[in-house]
């Protein structure tokens, strides 16, 4: 299954930036980064079906590692081809885009900031992937 992350704004060359690519390497899944402009146009419609997408929004459930990747081995087990990982804009996203997603998750109940969000985004696909390949990355203490 592809790991695709899809946000708004551009990185640019940043620590932030570092943090991404370097958690991003880390994954053996195929992974794939979509930036798109701050503002205007629309998220890339699903073409690609079995697709599930999750959005990361400050009104979303909070997940712990291990449900981040129980919920991504389910879906790899379903056969689902691409998980998407939507970032929103500054003003995120609407009640409309929340209802049609898979799942809304949140990092805690604190607002992040949008390249802040994409490297802990990375992080967790790394750990939730290594949680899954029972690397010792993820220790549960």
């Amino acid at each position: 299954m592809r790991l695709h992350i899809i946000a708004r704004g551009k990185i640019g060359r940043s620590p932030e930036k570092e943090l991404v690519d370097r958690y991003l390497g880390r994954i053996n899944w195929p992974v794939k980064l979509t930036e798109l402009p701050d503002m205007g146009g629309k998220f890339p419609p699903e073409k690609d079906r079995p697709v599930k997408t999750v959005l990361l929004d400050e009104k979303g459930n909070q997940k712990n590692s291990v449900k981040i990747a129980k919920m991504l081995e389910k879906w790899r087990d379903s056969g689902v081809r691409e998980a998407r990982f939507l970032i929103g804009g500054a003003d995120g996203f609407d009640d409309k885009e929340r209802s049609q997603a898979d799942e809304v998750i949140a990092f805690g109940q604190a607002t992040w900031p949008h390249l802040l969000a994409r490297a802990m985004l990375a992080e967790q696909l790394y750990r939730a992937t290594s949680i899954l390949a029972n690397h010792p990355y993820h220790r549960e203490g």
